[in-house]
């Protein structure tokens, strides 16, 4: 099992935020670890929508399929699974101490399965350095920097 968490803050409204967040499509544009995302249903997007996502993680392209479980204002959280991996994608967002702005906090939990989880160690590291990339793309993303 892996567990990595950041809060951080962005200029733009929990609304806003949280509206762009809820297509799991987008990691593309803002998850580094993100090779291509695409969504698998039609319509709005709502709990029990999915996407299939290819990742790249320590040199190997991984699939997984994520479902969107929870969509609150405020939380979203996303499941994706495959043979080797289960990944829960926990996302709060409340009001910044200043207006326009929100603090975001980003929960990854990844658990592996059968001989996967002796990969567990390194991941850990890769995870850290992951989600510090990830705050930096969504800090600049919201902030409207290039």
């Amino acid at each position: 099992m892996v567990d990595v968490q950041r809060t951080f803050t962005v200029h733009a409204t929990p609304e806003a935020v949280v509206d762009y967040l809820k297509d799991f499509a987008r990691t593309e544009e803002w998850d580094p670890g993100t090779v291509s995302c695409r969504r698998l249903d039609d319509g709005p997007i709502r709990v029990g929508s999915t996407w299939h996502n290819v990742s790249k993680f320590l040199g190997s392209e991984t699939e997984l399929t994520y479902e969107l479980v929870t969509s609150e204002p405020g939380h979203l959280k996303f499941i994706g699974k495959n043979n080797t991996a289960t990944s829960t994608d926990d996302i709060r967002v409340t009001p910044g101490s200043s207006p326009g702005e929100s603090e975001l906090t980003y929960h990854a939990h990844i658990d592996f399965h059968g001989v996967a989880k002796l990969a567990t160690p390194v991941a850990k590291i890769a995870f850290e350095k992951l989600a510090t990339d990830t705050e930096n793309n969504l800090t600049k993303l919201f902030s409207g920097a290039p």
